[in-house]
């Protein structure tokens, strides 16, 4: 017991010096949103999204409309505060740190926006349950879509992610897409442009980069990779990622990289095919 209080005594005195030394830890008031309670936000937007799906108890005519609006007081709240940390984190690791009452009232315009969008965002997610179900003869319904198909609960996630990205929240976009990523094996950046009628199948090892731009009634199969040609730090701030125009088809295993890289309207690339250059419309890559 000696020997191990005395090793403790030690590795404590050498963890808390690399803390102290600085660099990744989150202590001395550092503000970092709740992993917990973002997954938990999602939720709730899931089951406001698509509402008797995801119930404990079942929902009627006689209480949807009190539940939904618990659920909307909810989400505002609990984003904001949310928002609002990821916002002061950004702050103490820059030198143009704005006040705390401008960062807490930015939050809360945020989390309006997104609640604000819940209705049109449902109208295009219920057009990607339509490619799905369409898209897949295995579906026997589109409840089966929305509770066991992946690619949906990756898209979906993926649509909330974007809206906060494309208003410049900080960590939580990519959280909620880890999380997701994490459940399903897809891993969707949230800063991509992802067009209605997005169908992905079977799902697991797809990954798409941040300045990718995906068009309509585009279908995806698993292991697809739309990537860059460098990692270098660098090229942040250029479009690193492809291009695919509306009504493409990608087969498993195929990957397209290069943000100059287009792949034309209605083409079809086929499976484990490595594509670093433009194809025309109607393609045929093999």
């Amino acid at each position: 017991m000696d020997k191990l209080s005395t090793t403790v005594d030690t590795l404590i005195a050498r963890l808390v010096e690399s803390y102290q030394r600085g660099g990744a830890n989150g202590i001395n008031g550092k503000i970092i949103p709740s992993r917990e309670s973002i997954i938990t936000i999602l939720r709730t937007l899931q089951s406001l999204l698509f509402p008797g799906y995801y119930e404990d108890e079942p929902i009627n005519d006689s209480t949807i409309k009190s539940i939904t609006g618990q659920r909307l007081f909810f989400v505002y709240r609990r984003l904001a505060e949310e928002i609002e940390k990821g916002i002061c984190h950004d702050c103490q690791e820059s030198e143009n740190c704005h006040s705390h009452d401008t960062c807490r009232a930015r939050a809360h315009t945020i989390s309006m926006i997104l609640l604000e969008r819940l209705p049109d965002l449902r109208e295009t997610l219920l057009k990607d349950v339509d490619a799905l179900f369409e898209g897949d003869p295995a579906a026997k319904s589109r409840s089966e879509i929305i509770l066991a198909y992946p690619g949906l609960a990756a898209i979906s996630v993926y649509r909330i992610a974007n809206i906060l990205y494309r208003e410049g929240v900080p960590l939580i976009p990519r959280m909620m897409m880890e999380h997701i990523h994490h459940e399903t094996g897809i891993d969707i950046h949230p800063g991509a442009s992802i067009a209605e009628r997005f169908f992905i199948d079977h799902g697991t090892g797809i990954v798409i980069g941040e300045t990718t731009v995906i068009g309509q009634r585009v279908k995806i199969y698993h292991g697809v990779t739309l990537g860059a040609f460098s990692v270098a730090k660098e090229t942040a701030d250029t479009k690193r990622h492809p291009t695919i125009e509306d009504d493409v088809t990608i087969y498993s295993g195929a990957t397209i990289l290069g943000g100059e890289t287009i792949v034309g309207r209605g083409s079809v690339v086929g499976a484990n095919v490595w594509l670093t250059h433009s194809v025309p419309e109607y393609s045929k890559v093999k």
